[in-house]
């Protein structure tokens, strides 16, 4: 069984915060495959259902940010699970928009979100960062993580989030590899026609000639006439 973690903040109007990306990958895998209405427990909502055989438990903590160690916590004892059967959804500062990967260990760099989950259950889960770009200065990383994502974002947003949903299946059986291929297809599907080439000529297309010159001007002797070409015999 795997505990598959979204982080972000409790509330309407946080809903559609960069900060709140983990709740809507979760949110989208509910709905794409059938998962149990969501409801109150572990300190945040939490939606049951199987990919096939395998059994997943989604959770989003309630806690507010800042404190999401303390809901993943009690479900992992609730459930009997290690932390390596955890898998956390989080926004990444440090990947552009639109970017995924995935990770195991190493450190929290900074989000609050992932440092109180290292605080209670150590730092050996699973993790899907969720690229949403950097301001540019750690000043305005508050700011920027609370605020909505813009229209502009909407159309790798739902890329991103559907690619997720198609490969939560895979995920959970620990398969990253084909997580992050479901991911890719809807992202940056392969292209399909000639693109720039322009269309293919048929095999038994004539070559176009090039354009006719004018004609060569006749010589003087041609341009005479008969009675002329006479008199000329006799000079």
């Amino acid at each position: 069984m795997k505990l598959i973690v979204g982080l972000g903040n409790p509330g309407a109007k946080y809903a559609r915060n960069r900060h709140n990306i983990g709740f809507m990958a979760l949110d989208r895998i509910a709905e794409d495959h059938g998962f149990a209405p969501w409801k109150g427990k572990f300190q945040g909502s939490v939606s049951e259902g199987r990919f096939g055989s395998d059994r997943a438990v989604l959770l989003k903590p309630e806690t507010f940010m800042n404190n999401s160690g303390q809901s993943v916590q009690v479900a992992m004892k609730f459930y009997k699970i290690d932390a390596s059967d955890v898998i956390v959804f989080h926004d990444e500062l440090d990947l552009a928009p639109g970017k995924v990967k995935c990770k195991t260990g190493g450190g929290h760099a900074g989000h609050n979100g992932l440092r109180s989950i290292h605080a209670h259950i150590g730092a050996e889960y699973d993790r899907v960062r969720l690229g949403i770009g950097h301001p540019g200065h750690k000043d305005a990383v508050a700011g920027y993580v609370l605020r909505d994502f813009p229209k502009a974002d909407e159309g790798w947003l739902d890329d991103v989030l559907r690619g997720i949903s198609d490969g939560a299946a895979d995920l959970a059986r620990g398969d990253t590899g084909r997580f992050m291929n479901a991911v890719a297809l809807r992202v940056a599907p392969p292209r399909s026609g000639t693109g720039s080439k322009g269309p293919k000529k048929p095999a038994d297309a004539k070559p176009q000639s090039a354009p006719a010159t004018p004609a060569a001007s006749k010589p003087e002797a041609e341009a005479q006439s008969p009675l002329q070409k006479l008199m000329d015999r006799f000079r």
